[in-house]
């Protein structure tokens, strides 16, 4: 899968998803580290990756607008260190994989996930 990774998350993750055989970048990796995240949701549709965040906006974005993708991955625990991170992806992309491709909005807390399928306005 086509990952891209939101400020806030580990540089260290983008290794480890690519030593499991996933295509990920961080925005700080194509210089969009201080973008709106209307920004880093247009280079995920442009550019067919699955946005990873810490942040709640990317949700509330996709909320108030008819897209269908990207779809936005938000993780709800803080203090993840790289290699914990990369599992945790691999292992949601391995569960849900059909609704990340087709768009959604995800949300990842206390080993829950809570999925919305895209666009919200059906």
């Amino acid at each position: 899968m086509r990952w891209l990774l939101d400020q806030g998350l580990s540089r260290g993750a983008v290794r480890e998803l690519e030593r499991l055989r996933h295509d990920a970048i961080h925005v700080g990796d194509v210089q969009m580290a201080a973008s709106a995240d209307s920004e880093i949701l247009a280079y995920g549709l442009i550019h067919n990756r699955i946005v990873v965040t810490l942040d709640a906006d990317f949700h509330a974005l996709l909320a108030h607008s008819d897209a269908h993708q990207p779809s936005v991955l938000r993780i709800r625990e803080e203090g993840l260190k790289g290699p914990e991170t990369a599992l945790l992806i691999d292992q949601i992309s391995g569960r849900f994989k059909s609704e990340l491709v087709r768009g959604c909005i995800m949300t990842y807390i206390n080993g829950k996930v809570r999925l919305r399928m895209l666009p919200l306005s059906r």
